[in-house]
């Protein structure tokens, strides 16, 4: 279902005095291989880009031009956070993908005053928080945040993939997909792949279908589920 992004949420808490409003989202968090990669960023007030959506419903080539005309707005504040696969098997994907996103917010050159996070609320996190179930399609704080992660994630996928040409990162960026499982059988795992998600172990069964992904609890990225919820 297409939806537009805007800024509902953001114009809710400019009303009770709320300034400096940022918004992040990850990019990895699902994938097999490769670092898990969130963004965080503080729009403009009068911030307007026609093209600005979710990442996923925008073409590879227009989300690069967005993720430019992000970076090279003067008054735009942008930030990521980057854990790295050996970081993800060590402490699982979830904390994984916090770290990050406290990251990238620490990173902001001005603190804000109130962030809106992609899916569920990250505990602990240093500032005032809204969660919002896929916020990236209703927020375009998040949007943004969205785009630059996605990107930033795709550009590092593109150089793993001249270091391990024979996986084919520039193609599939490390998801699980059927040609990622076949090079996995093949060619075993390399130093990016992350050894605590199953179908690295066993990607033939991944690939027959015998390893459900979406009931592992090791790797299961999932999309954020549930109502939406505001933390303080």
């Amino acid at each position: 279902m297409y939806r537009r992004c805007g800024f509902r949420y953001e114009k809710k808490l400019r009303a009770i005095g709320v300034a400096q409003i940022a918004g992040i989202d990850e990019a990895g968090r699902g994938a097999l291989a490769g670092p898990v990669v969130a963004a965080a960023v503080i729009l403009p007030q009068k911030f307007r880009h026609r093209r600005l959506n979710d990442s996923k419903q925008l073409a590879p080539e227009v989300r690069e031009e967005i993720y430019h005309d992000l970076i090279a707005d003067a008054e735009l504040r942008w930030a990521v956070g980057i854990v790295d696969s050996v970081e993800i098997d060590r402490i699982n994907i979830l904390r994984a993908t916090h770290k990050a996103m406290r990251a990238a917010i620490a990173a902001l050159s001005i603190p804000p005053d109130h962030v809106l996070i992609d899916g569920l609320p990250v505990i602990p996190f240093p500032f005032p928080q809204t969660a919002v179930i896929d916020g990236d399609c209703f927020s375009l704080t998040i949007a943004a945040a969205s785009v630059i992660a996605k990107v930033t994630r795709d550009a590092m996928m593109r150089d793993f993939c001249g270091h391990f040409p024979e996986y084919c990162f520039s193609q599939h960026k490390g998801y699980c997909t059927e040609l990622h499982l076949l090079k996995l059988h093949e060619f075993g795992a390399c130093p990016i792949h992350r050894r605590s998600f199953e179908p690295v172990a066993q990607p033939l069964l991944a690939l027959e279908g015998l390893i459900q992904p979406a009931t592992s609890p090791t790797w299961r990225p999932g999309r954020k589920t549930g109502p939406s919820i505001a933390a303080a």
